[in-house]
């Protein structure tokens, strides 16, 4: 892995990284397993050396429990082009403090605790503010600050592009800042209750509240994976009178609706979702939210732009919900788009008047106490509605072909190690990927 910068410049003139991805192997030689990248399609379970107290505010995690995530996939096409052969991949996951650096005064070994996906220091502007996504200080990536002119926080598994620290889809892992970036879990909370609050449930609590839901809108949710499985959820909670929800599997239109009272769109059956909503919802949508997390093009046009990688994003679900919206109307960006797009409607944003809102890679640490003590903790919301499946480690290689493929009733999957404890009550026992229907 190449080494990082100590410092790099943005927009606002030079700032210091004060984390860095490198990190020592233990002098014993211990290796763990861990899954790593080695080209589009091409992920692998190695043997990797297993981490060690680098910097003095380091924790090392014994991993009990990961998962995969719809942006993951991103990744595996290689459509980020800053990933190296070998890098290790996964930014959601829980564990149990091995050991501590000299600096961390918040955790002792054993505690369980859930990881944020990003990285922050704790003490810039943003982190102050529990907008640890937007950290200054943990990303030494060049190129993402050409590209949007300042740099997000480094993020755990999730290429150069991210500060290039290695991931939690592994037995083991490294996490910086350990006082910042671990939130310890009461023992009342399952496993599979926590581990989601590293990333999905953050992420989709902040969509739904950055944009805004106001009791008796009407809200459209583009995507019906786990991210928008659980908006739906959040959507219903606060308020809304009516979800629509768009998609063309099946499984997840009925699974949404089921759960979470979403009436199901399904556009391969509806090719021009734009005409179908305007005739069930006349007055257009008050919320328009984009929970995809893989844009393949619709249109030929788009097919040959993005083949030709004249764009790197396609914005027809942008479009679709920029003229579903009623005048006035929200559009919020949870979907992980990364480039450009070209033939916005911008027309319609601007005639409109719509408030159309990026809303970033979410602020884990603005959200996920209020996530776990007001809904998980009280039930109001349980994340194990969620899990389809739980599988070991080592499946991970299958696991993302069936992840990629969209294969029927796979939503979450609870990913365990060597070191995680038996499935809780009404959770999915273990299983393979190979022996699922």
């Amino acid at each position: 892995m190449q080494a990082a910068a100590n410092t790099v410049q943005n927009a606002m003139g030079e700032v210091p990284t004060v984390v860095h991805p490198e990190y020592k192997g233990r002098t014993t030689g211990e290796k763990m397993k861990a899954l790593a990248w080695f080209g589009p399609r091409d992920v692998r379970i190695v043997e990797a050396p297993v981490p060690d107290i680098t910097e003095p505010d380091d924790v090392i995690l014994k991993v009990t429990g990961t998962t995969i995530c719809g942006s993951d996939l991103h990744l595996y096409h290689g459509e980020i082009v800053t990933l190296q052969k070998g890098d290790i991949l996964g930014h959601e996951f829980m564990g149990v403090v091995d050991r501590i650096g000299p600096n961390v005064t918040s955790l002792k070994i054993g505690d369980r605790v859930v990881a944020s996906f990003q990285i922050a220091c704790g003490e810039c502007a943003y982190c102050k503010q529990k907008l640890s996504n937007f950290c200054d200080r943990t990303n030494p990536s060049t190129l993402q600050n050409y590209m949007y002119g300042h740099r997000d926080a480094g993020f755990f598994g999730y290429s150069h592009f991210t500060g290039g620290f290695p991931g939690g889809q592994a037995e083991y892992v490294r996490v910086p800042k350990g006082n910042v970036n671990l939130l310890p879990i009461p023992k009342s909370v399952t496993d599979e209750q926590a581990l989601y609050l590293s990333d999905v449930l953050s992420t989709s609590y902040h969509c739904v509240m950055d944009t805004g839901i106001n009791e008796g809108d009407t809200v459209g949710i583009w995507g019906l994976g786990p991210i928008g499985q659980c908006v739906a959820k959040w959507a219903n909670l606060k308020g809304a009178k009516r979800i629509i929800g768009i998609d063309c599997i099946p499984e997840r239109l009925t699974f949404a609706a089921e759960q979470s009272g979403v009436e199901p769109l399904d556009f391969s059956k509806h090719k021009d979702v734009v005409a179908r909503l305007q005739e069930i919802c006349p007055g257009g949508l008050d919320v328009a939210l984009d929970c995809g997390t893989f844009h393949q093009p619709k249109s030929l046009l788009h097919k040959v732009e993005k083949t030709l990688m004249l764009e790197t994003d396609v914005p027809e679900i942008i479009n679709e919900m920029l003229v579903s919206v009623r005048k006035g109307g929200r559009v919020g960006l949870i979907a992980a788009y990364v480039g450009f797009a070209n033939h916005v409607n911008v027309g319609a944003l601007m005639e409109k008047g719509i408030r159309l809102i990026g809303n970033g890679q979410a602020p884990v640490h603005k959200w996920w106490k209020e996530i776990l003590y007001d809904y998980i903790v009280t039930g109001k919301f349980d994340p194990t509605f969620m899990i389809s499946h739980r599988v070991p480690l080592e499946d991970f290689p299958r696991l993302y072909e069936a992840f990629d493929k969209r294969d029927a009733g796979v939503l979450k999957v609870f990913v365990e190690t060597k070191f995680s404890n038996p499935p809780s009550p009404g959770c999915p026992k273990l299983s393979r990927v190979d022996e699922w229907p």
